[in-house]
C-alpha cells in the first residue's frame, strides 16, 4: 500500500471517530487551517475520484461549524450561490443545484470534472449567448438559460475552472428517461409532437448560426405536461462567432458512449452542417419507437440519415414542413394528445 493510500486510510478513519471540530482541528486557528487544507487535499473527490464525496462533505461541515466558514458559497462579482446536495453527474461536468441567493432563483452549477475541460464550457456559454443575440426571440424557451459564466478556483487543489451558471428547469425528462419507461417503444403520435419540437429548436439554432453538434437522448429534455423541449449541452456546439478563430467548423469532442450515434463527419473530423444536427436528431426519434414507427415514417427517416452529408436535409424549418405533411397523412388533422410518462 502507497503512503498516499495510507494518509487517506487515516485521514477516512479520523472523519469518522471526531464528534465535534474541536476534536479535529483543535484550538489554533493556523494549525486547524493547515489541518483543513491537508484534509481536503486527501479526500477531495477529485482526487478519488468520486469515491470519497461523502467524507469531503462531512469534513466542510466540520470546518463550517468550527469558524463559520462555509466552503459551499461560491461568491462572484455578480452573483452568490450556495451548492446543495451531491451533484449529477453528466458526460463532462458535474451539475449542483444551488439555492437562491442572489439571484433568487434556483440556479445549476455547471462545473467540469477536469479542468482540461473548461474550454468546452466556455464554448456552451458562447453558444449560449449567441442564440439570444442573433435567434429569433420566440423560440428561447428552447434552449437554457444562461446566468452567468465564470473562472473559479477551487479553495483546495488550486484547480481553475470554467463554471456556466444556467437557470434549473423543472418537470423535464431526457428522452433516455422516455425510452426507459417505454422499452417497447413509444406511440408515434406522441413522439410526433417531441420530433416537431426538436425540429423547432434545431431550426432556431441553426438560423442563430450555431450547430448543436451532440443531439442525443440525454441532451433532449421533455416536458411530459406542457409538451415542451429543451435542447441543453452546448459544449460540443459550434457557434458561427467561432469561424474566425476556428474556421474548420468541426464538432470539437465525441460523447463516447454515443461512438455509433454520430453521423460519419463528426468522427471523421470534417466540417459540421445542420445535417449533422438532423441526423442526430432523427437517430434520436427512431430509436424512440422502435417497431412502431409506420413505414412510412421510416421511410421518412432514411433520407435523414443518409451517409453522405450533403445529400441529407439540411433546413431544419423546411423538414418540419414535410414532417408536418407527413404526419397529417397518417393521423389526420394535428390535435393535442395528452403525455403521461410512467413512474414520474
Amino acid at each position: 500500500m502507497t503512503a498516499q493510500a495510507d494518509a487517506l486510510d487515516d485521514a477516512l478513519a479520523r472523519l469518522d471517530r471526531v464528534r465535534t471540530p474541536g476534536d479535529l482541528f483543535g484550538g489554533d486557528a493556523a494549525e486547524a487551517v493547515r489541518r483543513y487544507r491537508r484534509l481536503a487535499r486527501l479526500v477531495h473527490p477529485d482526487a478519488t475520484g468520486g469515491r470519497t464525496r461523502e467524507a469531503f462533505i462531512r469534513l466542510n461541515a466540520l470546518w463550517r461549524n468550527y469558524n463559520g466558514a462555509d466552503p459551499s458559497v461560491i461568491t462572484t462579482r455578480r452573483h452568490s450561490y450556495r451548492l446543495t446536495g451531491d451533484p449529477i453527474g453528466g458526460d463532462l461536468a458535474e451539475l449542483y443545484a444551488a439555492e437562491p441567493g442572489t439571484p433568487p432563483r434556483r440556479v445549476l452549477l455547471k462545473m467540469p470534472r477536469d479542468p482540461r475541460d473548461s474550454d468546452l464550457l466556455e464554448r456552451e456559454a458562447v453558444a449560449l449567448r449567441q442564440l439570444p443575440k442573433d435567434g429569433d426571440g420566440r423560440f428561447l424557451p428552447y434552449v437554457p438559460r444562461i446566468v452567468e459564466s465564470f473562472r473559479h478556483r477551487d479553495p483546495v487543489t488550486g484547480a481553475q475552472r470554467q463554471v456556466n451558471a444556467m437557470v434549473a428547469l423543472d418537470g423535464f425528462h431526457s428522452l433516455t428517461e422516455v425510452g426507459r419507461a417505454y422499452p417497447d417503444g413509444l406511440d408515434p403520435r406522441d413522439a410526433a409532437w417531441m420530433w416537431r419540437r426538436l425540429l423547432v429548436g434545431l431550426g432556431f439554432a441553426h438560423r442563430a448560426g450555431v450547430l448543436h453538434g451532440a443531439v442525443l437522448p440525454d441532451h433532449v429534455l421533455i416536458h411530459p405536461g406542457e409538451h415542451g423541449l429543451v435542447l441543453v449541452d452546448w459544449c460540443y456546439s459550434v457557434p458561427g462567432c467561432y469561424a474566425s478563430t476556428d474556421p474548420s467548423g468541426r464538432v470539437p469532442a465525441l460523447v463516447d458512449r454515443y461512438a455509433g450515434w454520430y453521423p460519419p463527419e463528426v468522427p471523421g473530423r470534417r466540417t459540421a452542417s445542420p445535417a449533422t444536427d438532423i441526423f442526430m436528431a432523427t437517430r434520436c426519434m427512431t430509436e424512440l419507437m422502435g417497431d412502431k414507427a409506420p413505414r412510412a415514417m421510416r421511410s421518412f427517416a432514411r433520407g435523414c440519415l443518409l451517409p453522405a452529408q450533403n445529400r441529407r436535409p439540411a433546413d431544419a424549418w423546411r423538414l418540419l414542413t414535410e414532417l408536418d405533411e407527413l404526419l397529417e397523412r397518417l393521423y389526420g388533422r394535428r390535435r393535442f394528445r395528452p403525455f403521461h410518462l410512467p413512474h414520474h
